[in-house]
């Protein structure tokens, strides 16, 4: 008798699923720190107990159950998760119920491991019986992140809109931290100013989140710009600005990159990462492309159904994406009135980026294509070095390198790759240390080239 998948495979379907956690205290890894905790708040505002676990104290259980072949944020959010619980049924004793929990693991299709965590950090739950109760739930890039199955359908539209928004303030107060804090007055000065901006957001959107009504987050943001602009020690020199790029965990989790953030601030550079928005934008933008897709290859077939429902899906899409662009413009405008943080990157304008000189398509899609084209854009912008930053055997980094490694190191723009698995690599410092001097002297190349009437510029042929 044949046993079908879903009775084969009955755990990943009762104990890793989308249903309404309301009522359950949701359990959020960490990652990127301002937007953890200010999505963490989103979900608190409509009625979800959210809370961010601590993060990477378990990593040696993430590691004693796993092979080593798994992608490293695999192994940091498996041992957070462990972590966590271990320390609640410690703490609670015969008072823990595994049924009062829900953890939080969002996933992506395509060939991106991270699209398998969830049913392989199921099965490594199951072997411990205290913890074969708590449910697995998670948002995916299949229908764009929507929350419709996790919460009530009215809390679900205002989470969507609250959260985008929210990240974005996130990710702009990543960029004041980043212009301002190496060129400070007073050391410390402007992560304890950010860390009471955060507070002071995070009760924000806790207590008036969910009316929508932006205007207090915006002023939030104007002034946390404009106070921050004044730390600003105008006598320091501009460092050389380095581009980060690469795996979105690994990237803005502070504790996986081994805090390179700060490493390249204290050799002397100043840093810019690739947003969270920009995978947010990226997979309504995928999303809008693959129903245009759908709607041409319907036209052909005079398929008028499938038209149909193509077109509507199609709107749908571009009414998301630039309610997206407008939003994001929105929130920029207040911090750039103040203080001149980079812009985040256009998708269509990477795409175009892509298509011009030949070098990936979006057809491949993955984050490759955003790690390429974000580099290339950077280039352009006039920064003076990029670092790749993965996890140790990324498949899209992998194929980052490959295509950036020779093409920068051409156009002779400073280049690293920064792959990370929990080791502390003993050349590292001396790495980085010889990048940031590569650095500078691009910098100091195109300031001469300047004062001289001549601006480097760097074109990209086919």
């Amino acid at each position: 008798m044949t046993v079908s998948g879903k009775q084969h495979f009955g755990r990943f379907y009762d104990k890793v699923k989308q249903f309404d956690v309301t009522g359950k205290k949701l359990l959020i890894p960490d990652m990127a720190p301002f937007a953890s905790r200010l999505l963490a708040a989103s979900f608190r505002a409509v009625g979800v107990d959210a809370l961010i676990m601590d993060t990477y104290k378990g990593l040696a259980l993430g590691k004693e159950f796993t092979s080593g072949k798994e992608c490293f944020p695999c192994q940091v959010t498996l041992g957070d998760i462990l972590y966590f619980l271990r320390g609640e049924k410690e703490r609670l004793g015969a008072d823990f119920s595994a049924e009062n929990y829900v953890y939080f693991l969002p996933e992506a299709d395509g060939p991106c491991r991270f699209g398998m965590y969830n049913k392989m950090q199921r099965l490594v739950l199951d072997k411990f019986e205290e913890f074969r109760d708590v449910p697995i739930t998670y948002l995916s890039t299949r229908d764009s992140y929507s929350s419709a199955d996790i919460m009530p359908a009215e809390e679900s539209s205002i989470f969507r809109k609250l959260s985008y928004v929210v990240i974005i303030i996130s990710d702009i107060f990543d960029r004041i931290t980043w212009r301002v804090r190496p060129y400070e007055f007073r050391p410390g000065l402007t992560d304890s100013f950010m860390a009471k901006a955060l507070e002071a957001t995070v009760t924000e959107v806790e207590r008036n989140g969910a009316s929508l009504q932006f205007k207090r987050l915006f002023d939030i943001v104007e002034d946390v710009a404009s106070t921050a602009k004044t730390f600003i020690d105008p006598r320091q020199p501009r460092r050389p600005l380095i581009g980060i790029i690469g795996e979105i965990y690994v990237r803005t989790h502070p504790e996986s990159n081994q805090h390179i953030v700060r490493v390249l601030e204290g050799l002397g550079a100043e840093i810019v990462v690739a947003s969270v928005a920009e995978w947010i934008n990226y997979v309504t933008y995928d999303t809008a492309r693959d129903h245009k897709r759908h709607l041409l290859l319907a036209l052909q077939k005079l398929d008028f159904a499938s038209l149909r429902t193509a077109l509507n899906e199609l709107i749908s899409a571009q009414i998301e994406k630039y309610y997206q662009m407008g939003r994001q413009h929105q929130v920029y405008s207040r911090a750039l009135k103040y203080i001149d943080i980079h812009k985040d990157h256009s998708i269509a304008t990477l795409e175009k980026r892509l298509d011009r000189d030949r070098l990936f398509s979006f057809d491949v899609g993955t984050e490759s294509c955003l790690s390429i084209g974000a580099a290339l854009e950077d280039l352009h912008e006039g920064y003076n070095g990029v670092v790749n930053v993965f996890p140790f055997t990324c498949m899209p980094s992998a194929v980052c390198t490959a295509v950036l490694k020779p093409l920068l190191n051409k156009l002779r723009m400073p280049y690293i790759d920064a792959p990370y698995d929990g080791a502390i690599q003993p050349n590292r410092e001396i790495a980085l240390r010889t990048f940031v001097y590569q650095a500078k002297q691009h910098l100091e190349s195109r300031t001469s080239g300047k004062r001289n009437g001549k601006a480097a510029k760097c074109h990209i042929k086919p």
